[in-house]
């Protein structure tokens, strides 16, 4: 799966997500699964300012771009977690806790997924995780940090 072949609106997301720094941004294509959306869009927020922000980007740039607004809103104002629902996606922003509590790569494990490396400025790297254990290894108690002394690796 490569950014360029995702849905405009799913990549527009990811773009929004970036401008605000969101870290971990992960992308899971759920087609094959028979879910209730077709992507989900994850990415962590290291603040409760931080997060909302991102929230206020992606709808901005959907909304500015694709006149789209999201179907439904959960926790927007919370710290932990919060949920865009676009129909054929859904943008979840979480706390660094709170994602590694829900742990949806693990939950959704078999789903194609595509990891957007951090970058503090420049263009964005991708890559494409097949490795089932990926999901376990991630986060298992690193933190996410666009720092390369987060050990987090770089490609």
């Amino acid at each position: 799966m490569k950014l360029e072949s995702l849905p405009q609106g799913v990549r527009l997301a990811v773009k929004a997500a970036q401008e605000k720094k969101a870290a971990g941004i992960t992308v899971l294509d759920l087609t094959a699964a028979g879910a209730f959306t077709e992507y989900f869009v994850i990415c962590t927020g290291f603040s409760t300012p931080q997060v909302q922000a991102i929230c206020t980007e992606v709808e901005a740039q959907l909304h500015k771009h694709l006149n789209r607004s999201p179907e439904h809103r959960e926790g927007h104002r919370s710290a932990e977690w919060a949920l865009l629902d676009f129909g054929g996606f859904v943008v979840h922003v979480f706390s660094e806790q709170a994602r590694r509590y829900y742990d949806l790569e693990r939950l959704w494990r078999m789903a194609p997924k595509l990891e957007l490396l951090d970058q503090p400025a420049g263009p964005a790297f991708e890559r494409e995780v097949h490795d089932s254990s990926f999901g376990q290894e991630h986060f298992s108690g690193e933190t996410f940090s666009s720092r390369p002394e987060s050990g987090r690796s770089r490609q």
